[in-house]
């Protein structure tokens, strides 16, 4: 299949990122610092430090999104709920630094972010909610993969079906009233 693969990958272009993007704002911080220039009156070692600050968040972010992926490629399961949000707003960031690249670098930065969204929409798509469910519908039970040792819990039992009342009469069946005149 072509999950676990698209997950890897994810996992390893945004941990890539990550330390791309710290090591660029760490970088633009050394050289703000050493430039010892004022920018409307800021303070140069308040810049410095805000981009190296900017530059570390930005990069575990990252780090915590790739985490995310790399524990999809593993347990070969769909993210929770907390990575999946983490995962579809790493893919919004994504949408927008394209958006962007587009007008400040070029059409290659821009191509570059967009196969990155698509591969985190890949990821997020191929992992679809109703597989479990599916699965137990197919004759599988949850419980098939190893883990607990316990027994599964017995399916419940249907409910019977009502029985008919012979002394009842049937509901009439009335057309519907026209709505237009």
């Amino acid at each position: 299949m072509v999950r676990r693969p698209v997950a890897w990958v994810v996992a390893v272009v945004l941990l890539a990122e990550a330390l791309g993007i710290a090591a660029l704002n760490w970088f633009l911080g050394v050289v703000v610092d050493r430039q010892d220039m004022s920018l409307a009156g800021l303070d140069p070692d308040k810049m410095a430090l805000s981009s190296k600050i900017g530059g570390v968040l930005f990069g575990l972010y990252f780090a915590l999104c790739a985490l995310v992926a790399l524990l999809v490629a593993v347990r070969d399961r769909a993210p929770a709920a907390f990575g999946r949000v983490l995962l579809i707003s790493v893919a919004v960031v994504h949408g927008l630094l394209g958006a962007f690249a587009w007008g400040l670098v070029g059409w290659t930065a821009f191509l570059s972010m967009v196969v990155v969204l698509a591969l985190i929409v890949l990821l997020l798509m191929t992992y679809d909610r109703q597989e479990g469910p599916a699965k137990a519908a197919a004759g599988g039970t949850p419980g098939d993969g190893g883990g607990s040792g316990g027994d599964p819990a017995p399916a419940p039992a249907p409910d019977p079906a009502p029985e008919p009342q012979d002394d009842v009469p049937p509901a009439p069946v009335t057309p519907p009233a026209p709505t237009t005149p």
